[in-house]
């Protein structure tokens, strides 16, 4: 079973692995949302969409439907 960005609770931090760059807008990858960057759960709206992430220092708000095409590795 792959973990997404999707997964991450609240405060929990994970570092990108894979993206299917056809699928994720080419402004989050120019955001810094590439493999091998560390990226944070900031905060949740109501039924967990959109998220708001902390991606190396930028804050982005993603869909729940682009943070399930992004396979991340959770940090202990």
């Amino acid at each position: 079973m792959t973990t997404t960005i999707a997964d991450l609770k609240r405060g929990q931090r994970g570092i990108i692995k894979e993206i299917s760059a056809e699928v994720i807008p080419l402004k989050l990858l120019e955001m810094g949302c590439l493999p091998g960057n560390e990226v944070e759960l900031v905060q949740t709206a109501p039924f967990r969409d959109p998220l708001y992430l902390n991606i190396n220092g930028s804050h982005l708000a993603i869909r729940k439907e682009t943070a399930l095409q992004i396979e991340i590795e959770i940090i202990p």
